[in-house]
């Protein structure tokens, strides 16, 4: 298959315009032309188009299936919905919100807002998560991952290129983007590269990286709060850890004594959106739920260590997982006047009788736990089985 593009526009004599090729000897600025020969075959998923700033990049997406397929992910948001009600409104709720995570969008408050005020790399991760539900035969995305830090364009790279195989493994998306940091972690099946005009075959290798854990305080928890979809206190007795990439903060857990069991109870885990979709959490949360199971956490015990969490994505993965077993599954919020009887019934015994025999009852409106919409689900460490 051969690629050509000739753009054609007006060639201008204005005194500006020949006084511009008279000082640079330009004959004229109107024609735009490209030939590169790519023999992309039918066997493919991904595709990658890179090369600077006006290289012919947009051009060859224009063209590549015949007809223009770029996708404008900023195009179709209602303004007065959240994000989480735009995408695939009638489909699946635990695909899209797989979807927003696994492309670096894994913070819960954003999902909550709707697209004009969240950031512009944001927005970006928004629209591939839209695309990754909408699953379409073909589509070229132009500036792929040009709008965010490069630490997350590496990330969600990878993970937009595993779901998109996962998810859509008929589907044929074409990849525009001026940077090559990228290719590596898309694994791209073919690539052209508009800066030297050839076509290349073949996936490449994906770098790999070192997840370093450390075991800290608390101090370190002011990092990752912002990043945390619930407002509570810190657990009592905890013990943290940290994970890190390269020297960069990336997850972070604390695990303290459960209890209602014989065992921990891992709470506060964190994965920052620079590492979303890349498997890290889950690496981490296994790794350090496997030391206090080999007897390395508080006191040498060799206990489990139990898990609870409401989001959808971390709920799956643990499902699938051989290390872990579920325990439990609220669906619905608790009964708040349940417990505030209960704390009323605890009260009442720990108070006098006054000078009538009478003990005062407290109000307690404002008081008692649950009533919340989360459906929380709860899961048990148990390791490799011999």
């Amino acid at each position: 298959m051969k690629i050509e593009v000739h753009n054609r526009v007006d060639d201008f004599n204005s005194y500006r315009a020949a006084r511009v090729k008279s000082l640079f000897n330009a004959q004229n600025g109107c024609n735009f032309d490209l030939s590169i020969d790519a023999d992309m075959g039918d066997d493919w998923n991904i595709g990658v188009v890179v090369g600077p700033s006006g290289s012919g990049k947009t051009s060859i997406g224009k063209v590549i299936f015949g007809e223009n397929l770029i996708h404008d992910y900023t195009r179709g948001w209602d303004a007065d919905k959240p994000i989480v009600d735009c995408i695939a409104p009638n489909g699946d709720f635990n695909e899209v919100t797989g979807a927003l995570a696994s492309v670096g969008l894994g913070d819960v408050p954003a999902w909550l807002r709707p697209f004009h005020v969240l950031s512009n790399g944001e927005q970006f991760r928004a629209g591939l998560a839209r695309v990754l539900c909408e699953k379409p035969e073909r589509v070229v995305m132009d500036e792929f991952t040009s709008v965010i830090d490069r630490q997350i364009a590496r990330i969600g790279s990878m993970a937009f290129a595993k779901s998109w195989r996962r998810g859509n493994p008929t589907g044929k998306v074409v990849l525009l983007t001026p940077h090559y940091d990228v290719l590596d972690w898309i694994q791209p099946d073919w690539i052209i590269d508009t800066k030297t005009g050839h076509f290349e075959r073949g996936c490449l290798r994906r770098p790999s990286f070192e997840l370093e854990i450390i075991k800290t305080n608390g101090s370190y928890w002011k990092y990752f709060k912002p990043h945390y979809y619930l407002k509570l206190p810190m657990p009592p007795a905890a013990e943290y850890f940290v994970g890190l990439v390269n020297g960069e903060l990336a997850c972070h857990l604390a695990v303290c004594p459960f209890f209602t069991a014989p065992g921990y109870r891992a709470t506060r885990l964190v994965t920052m959106p620079e590492w979303q979709g890349a498997g890290v959490g889950t690496r981490f949360l296994n790794w350090v739920c496997q030391y206090h199971l080999d007897g390395k956490g508080r006191c040498g015990r060799h206990l489990p260590t139990y898990f609870h969490t409401s989001h959808p994505q971390l709920v799956a993965a643990l499902r699938r997982s051989q290390l872990w077993i579920q325990t439990s599954a609220v669906l619905y919020g608790g009964n708040k006047e349940r417990s505030r009887n209960s704390l009323r019934r605890s009260h009442r015994k720990k108070m006098v009788p006054g000078r009538n025999g009478k003990i005062k009852t407290l109000p307690m409106d404002g008081t008692g736990y649950g009533g919340h919409f989360r459906a929380v689900q709860g899961f048990k460490y148990i390791g490799k089985q011999s």
